[in-house]
């Protein structure tokens, strides 16, 4: 009886937790959705979102979707596309919870507990391409997990198994990194279910239609998705030492100093832990030995991990003793309290507080976006802007896609998808910059050019403003700069079309 009571106490003490930790939580990030401005990467993809596609220059297509769909259910607001990954902790504890429960209901709260005590969960409010990835990530790995549960190979198991296929799919839809879950997946049936190896294939099989989808779009897009993510965006990466020391400590923060210090206390109970929960091992060890490799080169972004963060405090739920549950719990919390005391003290500043800092410029590019426009803007000019974020916060003030004027980065290149550039022939375009600008640089493609200056709440920002676009130059200058800067094709992928070559050259694949 003594024992019963005690359980009941503790059932009410993690219910007690998860109550505040996840209405806590839920109230900072829907303040924060609702007074932060947008940021340069939001305002990337809501064009995506006003333009939906099959897929877009940098990633598949699921976020774009998502922010149609959101702007076209709650209105053209920042709050509303923000609003799914404001929601997402709530979604994500929710399956995790439903997926475990079956194991230990009491160890699943826990869990769930563990991982919206997560600072990142209290702060991250932005909307990207990892928001949707996480969601179906999750949902795959907790339809799998269930149908793990049943003993045998019933129509229920079957359906489970060919849903989480599906919602692999999704994922692999958001995001590249989802072949990550792939491989987890892969290592768990060849080393630990064998016999059940058909589900395994039936899976594959559900997550195809993602791939195809991408693959096609990619032949008809000049490969711009192969193109960034592996050629473009990895020239003259190498090994250095701080790459690898980057990313142990980024998952010291991400797990928080108190989580990774009882795990290292509790070693031997987290590797009993592992060896009888091994789908759960899978999904963290093999995304950690994946990114640690991948840290020899790359710095691993934060972001990167995060479609596997819940399952690294599921298996730390499921190790530790009943007796450290409670201090994990409360480590964590404190870690998170630093956090939103941080964020409040933020808020409490105003603008002219961080006058002097090398912030500054960009906090007004941010937030007086419309009034430094309004300065800029005049009939018959065409805004640009010399590079993508600051192009898509204005456009996003705006509500009118912004151009970038010149060769911009390897990133963000959707403009090559969107913008034709002999549209402005002989048409007077202003370049918002917010450094001075070398005229000589601009020369060559106007009939003449002079710099115009503004200031806004103390913050100068200039506009090159060229007369007469000559598309003619600008094509045999910058486009064709483009092209054989991030268009280098292999010769032995197949191509249907390429809107940048077409426009650039007239054919599917320009000459070199």
């Amino acid at each position: 009886m003594f024992s019963r009571l005690q359980a009941a106490a503790a059932s009410v003490s993690v219910t007690g937790w998860l109550i505040a930790a996840g209405l806590l939580s839920l109230a900072l990030r829907l303040w924060i959705a609702a007074t932060f401005p947008i940021t340069g990467d939001e305002a990337f993809f809501y064009w995506w979102g006003v333009y939906p596609d099959w897929g877009y220059y940098d990633h598949p297509p699921m976020v774009g979707w998502l922010i149609a769909l959101m702007r076209a259910t709650l209105g053209d607001t920042v709050w509303s596309i923000r609003l799914p990954v404001v929601l997402l902790p709530l979604a994500l504890g929710g399956l995790v919870g439903w997926a475990l429960a079956p194991l230990d209901r009491s160890r699943a709260a826990w869990a769930v507990l563990f991982f919206w005590l997560a600072p990142l969960n209290w702060l991250n409010t932005l909307i990207t391409t990892d928001t949707p990835l996480i969601f179906w990530s999750v949902l795959s790995v907790a339809l799998v997990v269930r149908a793990e549960r049943r003993e045998h190979m019933d129509r229920s198991a079957w359906m489970q198994y060919a849903l989480a296929g599906l919602a692999l799919g999704c994922a692999f839809l958001s995001k590249y990194f989802s072949v990550v879950l792939g491989l987890s997946y892969l290592v768990y049936f060849s080393l630990y279910r064998r016999e059940r190896w058909p589900a395994f294939v039936l899976l594959v099989l559900c997550a195809l239609p993602g791939p195809a989808i991408n693959i096609a779009y990619n032949m008809s897009h000049g490969w711009s998705n192969i193109m960034f993510n592996v050629y473009n965006r990895n020239q003259g990466e190498a090994f250095a030492w701080n790459k690898p020391l980057l990313y142990l400590a980024m998952m010291l923060y991400l797990v928080t100093p108190a989580a990774a210090w009882l795990a290292w206390r509790q070693r031997s109970a987290l590797a009993a832990t592992s060896r009888q929960q091994r789908l759960l091992a899978c999904l963290v060890l093999v995304p950690l030995l994946f990114f640690a490799l991948l840290s020899l080169k790359k710095v691993v972004g934060l972001h990167w991990v995060l479609s596997f963060y819940p399952f690294g405090f599921a298996l730390l739920a499921f190790a530790l003793p009943k007796d450290k549950l409670k201090a994990c719990a409360l480590g964590m919390a404190l870690f998170a309290g630093l956090h939103v005391i941080a964020v409040v003290g933020l808020y409490a500043t105003s603008l002219n507080d961080w006058k002097g800092t090398s912030l500054y410029p960009r906090i007004i590019r941010s937030y007086k976006t419309s009034e430094m426009l309004a300065q800029v803007a005049a009939p018959g000019v065409v805004l640009m802007a010399s590079a993508y974020t600051p192009a898509s916060i204005y456009g996003h003030a705006l509500r009118q896609y912004v151009p970038v004027f010149g060769p911009g980065n390897f990133h963000a290149r959707q403009d090559d998808m969107l913008v034709d550039f002999s549209l402005y022939r002989g048409k007077t375009v202003r370049i918002v910059r917010m450094d001075m600008p070398q005229l000589d640089d601009y020369k060559p493609y106007f009939d003449s050019v002079q710099v115009l200056s503004y200031v806004q709440d103390g913050v100068p920002f200039y506009a090159v403003e060229g007369r007469g676009f000559n598309y003619a130059a600008y094509r045999d200058g910058v486009l064709a700069t483009i092209y054989k800067r991030f268009y280098n094709i292999p010769q032995w992928l197949p191509m249907t079309g390429c809107p940048f070559c077409e426009r650039l050259c007239g054919q599917v694949r320009c000459r070199p």
